[in-house]
């Protein structure tokens, strides 16, 4: 069964015995949502979803907004950091604005990603720099 509590979000997967008592116990202090019970035909894909497809319209400027989130920066301070305008990191995250590859490398610098995390490739080979 999968289940998604809204707020705080979480979603968490259970099998076993007595699954449904845990449902309820969860229901008591959270909203619950089933998102689909053992039945393997109501899977779907995560490529084949409204979410997947809306995130991957922007995905750089969410993963670039991510990132900057995860740092503790506000997009003021990340334009500060970079010497540019607070609304040219909006005009990155929301898709207005294309990343360069030179630009991806000072955003990676002081993000503390790789570059290759900002610019994005399905294979891309991971997000946080060691």
């Amino acid at each position: 069964m999968l289940v998604l509590v809204k707020k705080p979000p979480i979603e968490i997967s259970l099998n076993g015995e007595n699954v449904d008592e845990l449902v309820d116990w969860i229901r008591k202090k959270y909203e619950v949502k089933i998102l689909t019970k053992d039945n393997a035909e109501e899977l779907v894909a995560i490529e084949d979803t409204e979410f997947w497809k809306e995130m991957e319209k922007n995905r750089v400027g969410n993963l670039l907004a991510g990132a900057r989130l995860r740092a503790g920066l506000t997009q003021f301070q990340l334009a500060e950091k970079l010497g540019i305008r607070q609304n040219m990191i909006s005009d990155y995250e929301n898709g207005r604005r294309l990343l360069s590859y030179a630009m991806a490398r000072r955003f990676s610098k002081i993000l503390k990603v790789r570059e290759e995390y900002l610019i994005y490739k399905k294979e891309h080979p991971g997000n946080v720099e060691k």
